[in-house]
């Protein structure tokens, strides 16, 4: 069982992380590879064909609860900005977490006790690992695993304005479920974490299907969850049939405005014109998929419940 355990404060102070954390869905994803999961199958497959054989000492070291060794997925701004952590982690930290992780029920990896000395060429093989893990795993797919985080964030965000924070926690996982401050998640482990007033911030991932994990940051406390529509289903073929609802264009601009967005920000994003990202913004607002208000000089559009529903294939309303 995972206790979480609240505070009023802390239930003030829970928020959502503004983008994906590319260490962390790295970890995620080498997870997933090794994770029995029919949603995952093909792709696990497809992916293990691909994966270079340089990225294979990250499946010796990431197990598949991914449950560490925590240096490999620290909250990072981007991928060089973690992979310049990971390189510069505390020695007593690696030599911890890769304890703990081989204290659950792993064998030991002899080229494990290497990192734990510092050895050079073991850590150039750490980062060579990375760094192909994260071509095959990630740069190709980011922009869809951006998008699905946008969406799903801009989901949680519009149920939490209907339904509360205690019910908006509490539909992370199936089961969670309340017992007066403490929100208790189904898990394998017997783990109680305590907040004390600092709050939580919620990380949602396209990687994960299993329970909520929690993890200790220098940034604070983070819950990691599954994300409704897991990356599969993202890359699904079926999944281009908004495109060809509303044309490729249109379509990719719906999925930017799951958060606010200027003309100015699209056009730049998407290479085109502003006067063309203008005409689709309009055709999008007549479908009553997004709004616009003018701030200044800029318009900033975003998705209406409608749009986010097309997006996210739940029921959305509009007024008319």
């Amino acid at each position: 069982m995972l206790r979480v355990c609240f505070t009023a404060e802390d239930l003030l102070q829970v928020t959502f992380a503004d983008e994906p954390a590319p260490m962390v869905e790295l970890t995620l994803a080498i997870a997933a590879l090794q994770r029995p999961d029919p949603l995952f199958t093909l792709w696990q497959r497809r992916t293990l064909h691909a994966l270079p054989r340089s990225a294979g000492p990250l499946l010796e070291l990431v197990p598949a609860t991914a449950k560490g060794p925590l240096f490999l997925d620290p909250l990072s701004l981007g991928f060089d900005d973690g992979l310049d952590q990971i390189l510069s982690a505390p020695t007593p930290f690696v030599r911890t977490e890769l304890r703990r992780v081989h204290a659950v029920g792993r064998r030991p990896i002899p080229w494990t006790r290497l990192l734990a000395d510092r050895d050079r060429e073991s850590w150039q093989t750490l980062e060579h690992a990375v760094r192909a893990a994260h071509v095959c795993l990630l740069a190709g797919s980011w922009d869809r695993i951006r998008a699905g985080f946008d969406a799903e964030r801009a989901w949680r965000v519009q149920f939490l304005a209907s339904q509360g924070i205690r019910a908006t926690l509490a539909g992370l996982a199936p089961g969670a479920r309340w017992h007066g401050t403490i929100l208790e998640f189904d898990s394998t482990d017997d783990v109680e974490v305590t907040l004390n007033g600092h709050g939580i911030t919620l990380l949602p991932s396209v990687f994960w299907t299993g329970r909520p994990l929690v993890g200790r940051y220098a940034q604070g406390m983070f819950l990691v969850y599954p994300a409704i529509t897991p990356l599969p289903l993202l890359d699904d073929p079926t999944a281009n049939a908004l495109a060809t609802l509303l044309g490729r264009t249109r379509a990719t601009i719906l999925e930017r405005l799951t958060r606010p967005r200027t003309t100015t920000d699209l056009a730049r994003k998407l290479g085109l014109a502003k006067s063309s990202v203008s005409e689709h913004t309009k055709a999008l607002r007549a479908a009553h998929l997004t709004t616009a208000h003018r701030d200044g000089k800029a318009v900033w559009h975003t998705c209406t419940p409608l749009g986010l529903g097309l997006l996210t294939g739940s029921p959305g309303t509009t007024e008319r």
